[in-house]
């Protein structure tokens, strides 16, 4: 976890106690939410609440609050907004609309997770920033409508996985991804050795670091899972790993 970032949580979270008011970060990426929850949790700093504005949110802002507000009570609209864009005639990507939106000076700390169906995509951001992205009126070459709208008017989105299940000799992190993605050992470690392997969505370069339960692994060209369970010992004394591949 790089200082810069340590350091903004430790004065925004102390901000937020002497001042008695909602501090906030921008969005972080799906490396730092994963430090900064692990962060929160070693420092016990029960104050400290991640939220992108959906649950399948990758991309979040972590927020503090005072002692007055209890997080059961605190709404999240007054600083991230959806805006909802739709595209004519064609079906942008994910870099098209981000591209776009960042055209307009949006910086990426300001834009959270981008949710794409169909000819739809759906921006979570900074409400400071709303209001330009709903001003767009192309993304690529297709014309665009956007338009603010409230939070819970994003439709619901869910993760698909496929469950798979294997056995290790050891959970490291070259015999995971072979059990994983069905390739060899010595395939594995080549994809490891090219930094193409993330744990935890950072790049891991030792084949024999512990994998854990709860982990999140990806291979570049390959996929991502989740470490759902360690499910014992076989007859040969090999572990059951139960996985989630995202599909």
């Amino acid at each position: 976890m790089e200082d810069k970032l340590i350091k903004r949580i430790d004065d925004l979270a102390e901000m937020a106690m002497r001042k008695s008011m909602v501090t906030a970060t921008h969005f972080l990426t799906p490396a730092e939410v994963y430090d900064a929850q692990d962060y929160l949790y070693r420092n016990k700093m029960a104050n400290g609440l991640l939220w992108g504005g959906a649950e399948i949110c990758e991309r979040k802002m972590l927020f503090f609050l005072p002692d007055y507000l209890e997080p059961e009570y605190f709404t999240a609209e007054e600083h991230i907004s959806a805006v909802k864009i739709r595209a004519y005639f064609g079906e942008p990507g994910h870099r098209d609309y981000l591209g776009a939106i960042m055209a307009c000076g949006v910086t990426r700390e300001s834009i959270g997770d981008i949710i794409l169906q169909k000819d739809t995509a759906y921006v979570f951001c900074r409400s400071t920033v709303a209001r330009e992205i709903s001003c767009l009126e192309s993304v690529g070459r297709f014309s665009v409508k956007a338009e603010e709208i409230e939070l819970d008017q994003v439709p619901a989105a869910e993760r698909k996985f496929k469950p798979l299940s294997f056995t290790v000799m050891s959970p490291r992190l070259d015999a995971v991804v072979s059990g994983i993605f069905h390739i060899s050992r010595t395939e594995a470690a080549k994809y490891i050795a090219a930094e193409k392997v993330d744990l935890n969505y950072h790049c891991c370069s030792k084949n024999d670091a512990a994998v854990r339960e709860g982990d999140i692994l990806s291979v570049r060209g390959l996929g991502k899972a989740v470490i759902r369970e360690f499910g014992g010992l076989s007859r040969k004394g090999r572990e059951y790993m139960n996985v989630d591949l995202y599909t």
